[in-house]
């Protein structure tokens, strides 16, 4: 088992050919930090927590998502923009590779939930949802419609403050080059990723009210103020070819 790569602020390795690419606009990042053990449950198989301090973390990323595009086509027209909002954890695979974790996904685009889940896996949940931006206040929305629990819902006003060079637990919190995700056999895969360096900025709640961390299986965390809370404008990110199981590196084409 190898040791954790280290955190880099680009990607630590090429992502390989470009299978799709896609913009991540005006995230807010808000993150709790909780025991290792309280996320272990949640690792896919060769999977671990990864942690910081001691400390793991879950998170709750609302963002836009715009022009997803298919091995370096344009974006898709329509599906390939829509708004989403994750609960995702953060893992280490027995290469030392870090990696994002993700619990759920909420979209507003149905076709594009659809299609996702079967060709991906990735547990994308069609939702309602709203954002809207006044200056320096942002604003998400979120109310769950499948699949269930229906209703689930997320809604948060963020007041966005000064750019920030990123303190080292922020970067172990932002600077993630791939996402876990295990296929059909049961076995992770390992989706890298490249993107400029995150443009964050310092960022505080107005309000939270949350129903999605606990859906995704953290009851109760929610109802406490978050120990991290970042925005950024967003980067232009492209994602290379799976990468099968965790004791190997080869790639499937």
């Amino acid at each position: 088992m190898n040791a954790p790569e280290p955190i880099t602020p680009t990607a630590p390795r090429p992502a390989g050919r470009t299978v799709f690419t896609q913009q991540w606009l005006e995230l807010t990042f808000i993150h709790w930090a909780v025991d290792p053990e309280l996320v272990a449950p949640h690792m896919p198989p060769g999977v671990r927590p990864d942690v910081f301090d001691g400390a793991s973390y879950v998170a709750l990323v609302p963002f836009r998502m715009r022009g997803i595009g298919l091995f370096g086509s344009p974006g898709v027209p329509y599906f390939g923009s829509f708004l989403e909002t994750n609960v995702r954890l953060y893992g280490v695979d027995e290469q030392g590779r870090r990696g994002v974790v993700f619990c759920s996904l909420e979209a507003n685009r149905l076709a594009t939930v659809a299609v996702t889940r079967v060709t991906t896996g990735l547990n994308y949940l069609w939702a309602d949802m709203e954002y809207h931006r006044d200056g320096d206040r942002v604003e998400y929305r979120s109310r769950r419609r499948w699949p269930g629990p229906r209703g689930a819902s997320s809604h948060a006003v963020v007041r966005v403050g000064d750019p920030t060079e990123p303190e080292p637990v922020e970067s172990f919190l932002t600077a993630r080059w791939g996402l876990f995700l295990p296929d059909r056999r049961g076995v992770t895969c390992y989706w890298p990723n490249e993107h400029p360096a995150w443009p964050l900025r310092r960022a505080t709640l107005d309000l939270l009210s949350d129903e999605l961390v606990a859906a995704a299986g953290f009851g109760g965390l929610a109802d406490r103020a978050p120990d991290s809370v970042l925005f950024s404008e967003g980067v232009h990110t492209r994602f290379g070819p799976r990468r099968r199981g965790v004791h190997t590196d080869v790639t499937n084409s």
